[in-house]
């Protein structure tokens, strides 16, 4: 089998698992809703409210069916791109809050991931290119914590050092309710107020998005410190490095130009697999520092029993992850032959 068929052949594999994957996600998501105590009717409704109303509210909704029907009218709405509506939104389509929150989350995800690469790269690196000294052991020491640290607490610890005692940075929300906030145009406020040419209003955007991006990048940069010293470690002894040295090569450049692009193939799978990490965190670090996204929204529909928006948002999110986790193997695949075979 030729180079390119075999890439072919790993692409069109990976491409027809992608709907397997989606509906394993669908399934054990409209599962656990149900499986999950309460009711839907109490969160709507309230606990006080006449049985006979609740019950009239079930069937409305279609809960009152048996669960392998409600199953299968959910997978032929999800076939029509159909989420549904909030139950407790007043009607509105799951189409219009991932719309309405989710560029909130992309600001803060996009900016949390660059955060967390080049922070990770550069410790991982500089720890692996000084073996058996206090950078060495620092950068062992910064992989572990910041893998074991929870998302929420050092949300918290930092907002009380930053926020309320230093008050460099705001505590909580994407921009100052008193303040006009940018004009829509992406839904990016960082990037909405440079198409507009209001540089304070960028600012004040980045100022709110600073504390939850660094919180977040940083606690998922201990992954790839981890990954790029292990690796760069080893790459350093590799025969080719030796060869390097050996024909007078500057030490900087044998790091930069031969160890560590090699050390940094497995960083671009990992990529793939930090990205559920970070919607998980998202979740967490959205809750804690008050902010405007999808992962709040999430965490609020789940509080309401609102099992369209869970479900829709949940799905949303797992179609993300399978997409960047399959964009991740093709490159990888394209990087290393190795993984086509």
């Amino acid at each position: 089998m030729s180079r390119s068929q075999a890439l072919q052949y790993y692409i069109a594999s990976r491409l027809l698992l992608a709907p397997l994957q989606l509906l394993t996600i669908i399934t054990i998501v409209f599962l656990l809703l149900r499986a999950t105590p309460g009711d839907p009717a109490d969160a709507i409704l309230g606990g006080r409210a006449p049985e006979a109303a609740k019950e009239e509210l079930r069937q409305e909704l279609g809960l009152n069916l048996p669960l392998w029907l409600q199953y299968g009218n959910y997978l032929v709405n999800l076939l029509r791109f159909d989420l549904g509506t909030s139950l407790t939104s007043r009607g509105q389509d799951v189409w219009e809050i991932i719309g309405q929150y989710f560029p909130a989350t992309v600001e803060l995800a996009v900016c949390s991931m660059a955060v967390a690469v080049i922070v990770g790269i550069v410790a991982g690196t500089v720890a692996a290119s000084r073996p058996g000294t206090y950078f060495d052991i620092g950068g062992r020491l910064f992989g572990i914590i910041t893998y074991a640290i929870p998302m929420f607490w050092a949300g918290m610890l930092l907002q009380l050092i930053f926020s309320v005692q230093l008050r460099w940075f705001p505590t909580s929300n994407r921009f100052p309710p008193n303040l006009p906030a940018p004009v829509s145009i992406t839904g990016l406020y960082t990037i909405d107020s440079l198409l507009t040419g209001n540089f304070t209003q960028f600012l004040v955007s980045l100022h709110h998005l600073t504390l939850p991006s660094l919180t977040l990048g940083i606690l998922l940069s201990g992954i790839f410190e981890r990954i790029v010293r292990v690796n760069l470690k080893q790459t350093l002894k590799a025969d080719y490095v030796e060869a390097a040295r050996a024909r007078g090569i500057h030490e900087n450049k044998i790091l930069v130009s031969h160890a560590l692009k090699n050390a940094l193939i497995p960083v671009i799978t990992v990529l793939g697999l930090t990205f559920a990490s970070l919607l998980g965190g998202a979740v967490l670090t959205e809750v804690t520092f008050s902010w405007p996204g999808l992962a709040n929204r999430l965490y609020q529909a789940i509080s309401d029993r609102d099992y369209p928006t869970v479900q829709g948002i949940l799905v949303f999110f797992g179609a993300i992850v399978v997409t960047a986790s399959i964009l991740i193997d093709i490159l990888n695949a394209y990087i290393d032959p190795r993984i086509r075979y």
